[in-house]
């Protein structure tokens, strides 16, 4: 997203084999009529020519199972522009140069088209397997892309080259993968092949087309590129879910978050092939709500920086332990209530490619969630630094906000971090939690005078930052901060 905008815009894990059930919408016609307004989608999945039933297959607007035979059969109408699948657990995700291939395009010439899905079935458990949100890369131009390719690329490949070369791990582009520059999507593709995994991507607000009429047409460019813009999918114990929540007003650069009916509709169908309590995590690019209104005391609607909608799809996903994957705002923010968290993404471009941080201090990065069954861990990845780096710590002094006090961010924290901050080896206890600027990315990004690459990126409200007030003649200020999962992260700073 721009950053101007975001106040100011409106701008098969568990799978029920049943009998397959079409509900169709289109115009009812008899299959092999003449009429191309209508279509008959048939088909088979397999692996090694054995079938696959209980597979869920869908043009979009409705969803149907395939038999004991593998086979489904499915009327759509010429609207829809593919059939796909959602990935069963147990088999590898099947990809072209890291580019998920899971759909076929329909062709409308016939009355009938014919799509065949061959899987391979995987040689162990997924159970265990990772997963990464890499969130906006958003690429303007070929100075962006090289950093891109020569920085945030490499530094996810080395990161993967960690894991066991057996380790399944798969990529979710989080949206905004370029910056209205479609002709850099050739360079997006580029830098997530060098990671060798297959990435399932999504639309953001800048890979739109800007010139369509309607929402309907401003995904063209995108579906040529990487397919459907909402799916599911499932790897292990938890079912995977991808939907497009950027809703084009037919202005450019117009947009709110909000999810159609077309797409809640299709959901509401997804979602009955799912196992009650089962782990969902659903990606979208508009985070679903923030605290940003909050923190900056705003009276503002939020509805480019917030789904509209949000509490008809959070009802929809009750009875399901869900974790939202988002991006979209370029700051790092972990939320949770109930069944549901949601975790919006520091940025791969950080302050669009200003500098090395985000808005709210957070580094370049991306995250990485390990799975067990049906539990989640994380961790925030810094580009360029190891996994261990979590915090930053300012000395006294380095803002008149905080005069005598360190100032701590800790970018991925949630309510559930344990924080104690020590001067000198003696313990200061727990550092008190306030919302304030970042002063690196308050010098780095705080007035039009400053030099930097995009004058109008400003620094961001956060409150995943702690202060405390160190003795007068202290020389060593460290803090040992722990995370839901008992991982310890340390910091030291020398006064």
């Amino acid at each position: 997203m721009e950053r101007r905008s975001f106040l100011k815009n409106i701008g098969v894990m568990g799978v029920a084999v049943a009998t397959p059930i079409t509900i169709v919408r289109a115009a009812v016609v008899q299959p092999g009529s003449s009429d191309l307004s209508v279509i008959t989608l048939k088909g088979r999945v397999s692996s090694n020519g054995r079938a696959i039933p209980g597979i869920a297959v869908t043009d979009g607007l409705n969803v149907t199972v395939t038999n004991a035979n593998g086979e489904y059969n499915l009327l759509t109408n010429k609207t829809t522009k593919f059939v796909y699948i959602s990935m069963p657990s147990g088999y590898e995700f099947p990809h072209e140069k890291s580019l998920a291939k899971f759909f076929k395009e329909i062709v409308h010439t016939q009355n009938e088209f014919n799509a065949d899905f061959e899987l391979k079935k995987l040689s162990k458990s997924d159970d265990k397997h990772t997963f990464i949100v890499f969130s906006d890369p958003q690429i303007q131009n070929q100075q962006d892309a090289q950093l891109l390719l020569e920085h945030s690329a490499p530094d996810l490949k080395a990161l993967i080259d960690t894991y066991p070369k057996d380790a399944l791990i798969h990529g979710i582009g989080c949206g905004d993968l370029v910056w209205d520059n479609f002709e850099l999507y050739a360079d997006y593709k580029q830098a997530i092949g060098m990671s060798g995994i297959p990435f399932f991507n999504l639309i953001g607000n800048h890979d739109m087309d800007n010139e369509a009429r309607s929402d309907e047409g401003s995904s063209d460019t995108f579906k040529k590129h990487f397919g459907p813009t909402y799916y599911s999918y499932n790897r292990g114990q938890v079912h995977y879910i991808v939907l497009d929540d950027v809703f084009f007003l037919g202005a450019t650069k117009k947009y709110i978050g909000y999810i159609t009916e077309t797409q809640l509709q299709w959901l509401e169908q997804d979602l009955k092939l799912v196992k009650s309590g089962s782990t969902v995590v659903l990606s979208l690019h508009i985070p679903t709500f923030t605290g940003q209104l909050r923190r900056e005391k705003s009276k503002d609607d939020g509805l480019g920086g917030s789904v509209a909608n949000r509490k008809l799809l959070y009802e929809m996903l009750k009875g399901y332990q869900v974790h939202i994957m988002s991006g979209h705002t370029h700051f790092n923010e972990i939320w949770q209530e109930d069944h549901i968290t949601e975790h919006v993404h520091g940025t791969v471009c950080g302050g669009w490619w200003t500098g090395d941080i985000c808005g709210d201090g957070t580094p370049n990065g991306y995250g990485v969630y390990e799975v067990d069954g049906g539990k989640l861990s994380w961790y925030y990845k810094a580009t360029g630094k190891p996994k261990t780096h979590q915090i930053r710590i300012y000395p006294p002094g380095k803002h008149a906000e905080f005069n005598t006090e360190v100032c701590i961010n800790i970018w991925n924290w949630d309510k559930t971090w344990q924080v104690e901050c020590f001067a000198d080896g003696k313990s200061l206890g727990t550092p008190e939690q306030r919302t304030a600027f970042d002063p690196m990315a308050f010098d780095l990004l705080e007035g039009d005078s400053k030099p930097k690459p995009r004058g109008w990126v400003d620094p961001i409200l956060t409150d995943h930052l702690f202060f405390a007030k160190p003795t007068l003649n202290a020389k060593v200020i460290k803090v040992i901060a722990k995370d839901l999962f008992g991982h310890m992260y340390t910091e030291t700073l020398t006064l």
